[in-house]
């Protein structure tokens, strides 16, 4: 297994998204079946309402830290990063949004990939206790 920990400043170089859209602080561990993130939600992120993390921040956060995956893996075969489309969500389940001010955790694990096509299913932490969880069609940009 790959355990890099890539600090906030670099993880500009593994996804396509720029601030304030980034969803991701650091890569965790990444290997070829899954990654493991964590991202500090400041309580000034554009997704953060009345100082919880909002559906479309959670559903975002899932796909960065596909992205942040996939991006890795180019970056550690000397490609570029290419971006990626949500094709679908599916199964979303919330069970509570993250509050602000803390450290969520997000692990994505890949199902099944064809050609430019990813089905992953993400999971989000936060204080090690599932939050949300979803299935989620990806595809990348050729």
């Amino acid at each position: 297994m790959i355990a890099p920990l890539v600090c906030e400043n670099n993880i500009l170089e593994y996804i396509p998204q720029r601030p304030p859209i980034v969803m991701v602080s650091e890569i965790l561990t990444c290997n070829e079946e899954g990654i493991s993130t964590s991202f500090y939600i400041n309580k000034n992120n554009i997704f953060v309402a009345e100082n919880y993390l909002q559906e479309a921040g959670v559903i975002e956060n899932i796909a960065q830290t596909a992205a942040a995956m996939t991006g890795y893996h180019a970056k550690t075969n000397n490609k570029e990063v290419k971006r990626g489309f949500i094709g679908s969500v599916k199964k979303l389940t919330i069970e509570k949004l993250p509050i602000a001010e803390v450290v969520i955790r997000t692990e994505v694990k890949i199902v099944t990939e064809v050609m430019n096509a990813t089905v992953i299913e993400g999971v989000v932490f936060q204080n090690n206790k599932r939050v949300a969880n979803c299935e989620m069609n990806i595809f990348l940009e050729e």
